[in-house]
């Protein structure tokens, strides 16, 4: 069938103009900040307004414009090439250019026969995989786009994805070997944060990033090293999960560890990997002594990475999933989009 693939991603700003635009966008969200509206207006700006100087030099640091669109391009070319030409892949960002507003007029415009939604984000949460997916929707329904849809809605721990971040890991793991081969070592899975009251509220992403740490780990008992879940990028004053990235970090320059960070919950390179895990917290691990740090990288167009994802594709598909159906690993009544759908 003529299937359109969305591939949906945060965004982020393709000029140092739009740096300010896309975080307003970004803390204007009601999944992100949970506050009523007026409320979330005033806070956009005032964050945007504290950081914006702090912003403007860490994407300075990557040409004064994120990379992440250019990045999704080259899965979308990639996975177009593994499926053949019945398969159209679209990109449809959350807080900058292309809109999903924009991206449905596209599909529609192509004329699919079914279309396929594929977060890339592995992990659900309600404020990234729910937040894209409600935008969607409401872009959808605004366009008259009725076309059947079938959603991908996390894929934390699909085997094929798992092993590929898990070579991706091993290769990190024998690189920082390679530099000092009897250092011992820990691997960080580093994931995005969120404030602790959204997973207590039921967000299943903390559970599913670790479960996928945990695949991975799994698939790595025989390289000898020790495992850590922790998270990065806290952005509120609240509560957020721990331990902090920045924690781990300070515990392996007291414990005497060497490191090897994996972004775990991210499959393309953008700031916080470039800056904030490659700069920052380097940075931080040299002031606290660790010993050695190396920076697993990010799946991006990687082949295996790629065939995974067009094996859930394939998989998806042949199951004839119900309209608005969930591909999570779990019984359709347990998928996270459908209840978050639901509510």
């Amino acid at each position: 069938m003529k299937t359109a693939i969305v591939l949906f991603n945060l965004g982020g700003p393709d000029r140092p103009e739009a740096i300010k635009p896309f975080r307003v966008n970004l803390f204007s969200d009601k999944a992100i900040i949970r506050a009523p509206w007026f409320i979330r207006v005033w806070l956009s700006r005032l964050i945007a307004r504290s950081s914006a100087k702090a912003a403007y030099e860490n994407y300075q640091l990557m040409g004064g414009r994120s990379p992440l669109l250019e990045l999704t391009a080259q899965q979308a070319r990639a996975l177009e090439a593994q499926l053949g030409d019945e398969y159209r892949c679209f990109i449809a960002m959350r807080y900058w250019h292309p809109f999903a507003a924009e991206t449905v007029r596209q599909v529609k415009d192509w004329a699919p026969e079914r279309v396929l939604l594929l977060p890339l984000y592995p992990q659900f949460s309600t404020t990234t995989t729910g937040s894209s997916l409600s935008d969607w929707r409401e872009a959808a329904a605004k366009a008259g786009l009725i076309t059947p849809v079938t959603t991908l809605c996390c894929w934390f721990d699909d085997p094929a994805y798992i092993e590929a971040t898990a070579a991706m890991v091993r290769e990190a793991i024998e690189t920082a070997r390679a530099q000092n081969p009897d250092l011992k070592l820990r691997v960080l899975y580093s994931a995005h944060g969120l404030p602790e009251s959204i997973v207590k509220a039921g967000d299943p992403y903390q559970a599913q990033v670790e479960a996928t740490s945990a695949a991975v780990g799994a698939r790595l008992a025989d390289m000898g090293v020790e495992h850590l879940v922790c998270y990065q990028s806290r952005a509120t004053p609240q509560k957020w999960l721990e331990p902090s990235t920045i924690q781990a970090i300070e515990q392996a320059g007291r414990d005497g560890v060497g490191l090897v960070v994996v972004p775990i919950a991210f499959v393309s390179d953008h700031i916080e990997t470039l800056v904030e895990l490659d700069i920052e917290n380097r940075h931080l691990a040299e002031e606290n002594k660790v010993p050695l740090y190396v920076r697993a990288r990010v799946a991006n167009d990687d082949p295996a990475f790629i065939a995974a994802l067009a094996g859930l594709v394939r998989r998806a598909g042949e199951a004839g999933l119900c309209k608005e159906g969930g591909r999570c690993g779990a019984a359709h009544k347990d998928c996270p989009w459908e209840r978050q759908r639901a509510s």
